[in-house]
């Protein structure tokens, strides 16, 4: 190795769109993110940035104040960490218009995630957002803008009407609204540079990309997870932005959140994997060829989907990934600086758990997380291969086999409430010992669960088709995370395909994939239910106002809505 990096620049990303900590946890976890050779944040703010004037209503219930967030911006600077602020201003834009009052803006009316280029007023909305998070951000010297995953970009009438014009195309669309975005945050503060997702840059032609202005007003992001580019592609990729004329580009890898969307512990080697290779990207090229790198740290996949790993859980591979950066390598000495810096015996799970997971702020969340996530593999192991036809009856009868929750048994029966019988109304006992104890003010009270709409929705927790009542006291919560007014219920799958992939070895071991994706989802909701208090995650809630509705499946708009637990908002505000 040879103990130093090629990285200026290693942020770690906070993704505060699922389970937000408290100030007061992250006023713990700073200094551990420090010494562990971060030197900045990512913070994609979402719904927890404190919106005032007509933006107020994208604020969760729980958001931050500006106090808050100054609060944060000082612990940052104590730690000698860079904050760089991210606003969506083109995709991934559900938070925004998922309410009434900005459906107008939508690209394609049934589905909330893309913005529409060709309304004056989107721009006024994304630069009415990008002026009130700069000012409360004084010292940025960077604004991440987003620009990634445009899904149905091109499709809505305005833009099928524009495309129909000779030389325009999606490329040129996207470009126009990117341009005009950066050009608003120049014009604003000219000091602060605009960052981008890469990921619509790629396939562009490149006297397309370079005579559109844009290389001259952002950095992009290159951003690769999974190695789904090889080395040799990273490089290649580098090369054409340079030609473009990118003065300088960045790179972004993953510690969590990226390897599954109900994960509940990172696979460490996966993560360690992926650094490496960006190593050897930045190895390849001129010393200066990347600004910085940012370690991706995603808790949703998107703003209705369920949670994935927590941020406690993920302090072991953020560890290793930023000394392997820092160190140039991970060997034995780098490992056991890691572990003793988290104060932990092993890197390993198993060995995590029995030795105890460490002495790191949200230690006793990873070992709850793991105990609890090892349980479940096993208890499905055990349940496939040695009682698989009971399994399978009970699927072709309709019960779910994929629901745990306290009071609910491994098949999937129905929870036992207070009085000891079985009920389909409640998840889990209010009165049960190993949840109430973990409430501050006891569990909330869920009611009224309608069935989804078809099989195949249950794939995708957020378009699917379940609607649920809560009591004021749900509502209220302190302790439930983002999502408790929207926790995915228990899934069942089509009778025919349990029968026939529980009959063969191959089939079984699929089915313990589809038994621990979906498991695995609501054990990551009940847990962070369950552990706010001890991590400090701040309770929030997406919420959908009616009568948009959010879309089951593409081309096919759901029929019913969710409930809006936080109220509607019919008019359109002036911005």
């Amino acid at each position: 190795m040879s103990g130093s990096t090629p990285f200026k620049m290693r942020l770690v990303h906070l993704d505060l769109k699922g389970a937000p900590p408290k100030v007061s946890y992250l006023s713990e976890i700073f200094p551990l993110f420090r010494a562990l050779g971060a030197n900045g944040l990512l913070i994609e703010y979402e719904d927890m940035f404190p919106y005032e004037g007509p933006l107020r209503l994208l604020r969760a219930k729980y958001a931050y104040s500006p106090s808050e967030i100054k609060e944060i911006l000082h612990l940052a600077g104590l730690n000698e960490l860079e904050v760089i602020p991210l606003v969506q201003t083109f995709g991934h834009m559900e938070f925004v218009l998922k309410h009434a009052a900005f459906a107008h803006l939508r690209e394609v009316g049934p589905f909330p995630c893309t913005l529409n280029p060709h309304e004056a007023e989107s721009l006024a909305l994304v630069g009415a957002m990008i002026d009130q998070v700069l000012e409360l951000h004084p010292g940025a010297q960077w604004l991440h803008v987003g620009c990634d995953e445009l899904y149905y970009l091109g499709e809505g009438e305005a833009s099928r009407r524009w495309l129909q014009q000779e030389q325009n195309s999606t490329g040129k669309l996207c470009l126009s609204h990117m341009r005009a975005v950066a050009s608003h945050v120049k014009a604003r503060r000219p000091s602060v540079t605009p960052l981008v997702w890469d990921d619509m840059l790629r396939d562009l032609p490149e006297d397309q990309l370079a005579a559109s202005g844009v290389p001259q007003l952002v950095e992009p992001v290159l951003w690769d997870y999974a190695a789904d580019l090889d080395v040799h592609g990273k490089v290649l990729l580098m090369q054409k932005y340079r030609r473009c004329g990118f003065p300088r580009l960045w790179a972004a890898s993953a510690f969590k959140g990226a390897t599954g969307p109900s994960q509940a512990v990172p696979p460490v080697e996966h993560h360690l994997r992926n650094h490496v290779q960006w190593l050897q990207v930045a190895g390849s090229g001129p010393t200066d060829s990347l600004q910085g790198i940012i370690l991706t740290g995603w808790q949703r996949y998107d703003h209705y989907s369920v949670l994935c790993e927590l941020l406690p859980a993920g302090v072991p591979s953020l560890a290793a990934c930023l000394q392997l950066l820092l160190r140039g390598g991970f060997d034995e000495d780098v490992k056991a600086k890691v572990e003793n810096l988290l104060g932990i015996s092993s890197l390993e799970i198993t060995d995590a758990v029995r030795e105890g997971a460490g002495s790191f702020p949200g230690s006793n969340i990873l070992a709850l997380v793991t105990q609890v996530s090892l349980h479940l593999r096993s208890s499905v192991d055990a349940l496939l291969e040695g009682n698989s036809r009971p399994t399978a009856a009970l699927v072709a009868r309709g019960t779910p086999v994929c629901g745990f929750a306290p009071g609910m048994s491994l098949a999937g029966s129905a929870p036992t409430t207070a009085g000891g019988s079985s009920s389909t109304r409640s998840w889990f006992s209010t009165s049960s010992p190993q949840c109430s104890a973990s409430w501050r003010s006891g569990a909330p009270s869920c009611r009224s669960w309608r069935l989804p709409c078809s099989w195949l929705s249950t794939r995708m927790p957020w378009r699917s088709g379940w609607r649920k009542t809560c009591t004021p006291a749900c509502s209220s919560c302190k302790l439930c995370c983002r999502t408790s007014a929207r926790c995915p219920p228990p899934r069942c799958h089509r009778p025919a395909l349990a029968g026939m992939l529980l009959r063969t070895p191959e089939g079984r071991a699929h089915a313990r994939g589809l038994l621990l994706g979906a498991g695995g989802a609501l054990h990551c909701q009940l847990l962070a239910w369950a552990i706010g208090a001890h991590v400090g995650i701040v309770p929030s809630g997406p919420a959908v106002s009616r009568p948009h509705s959010v879309p089951e499946d593409p081309g096919e708009p759901l029929g019913e809505t969710l409930e809006n637990t936080e109220g509607s908002s019919t008019g359109r505000p002036a911005l």
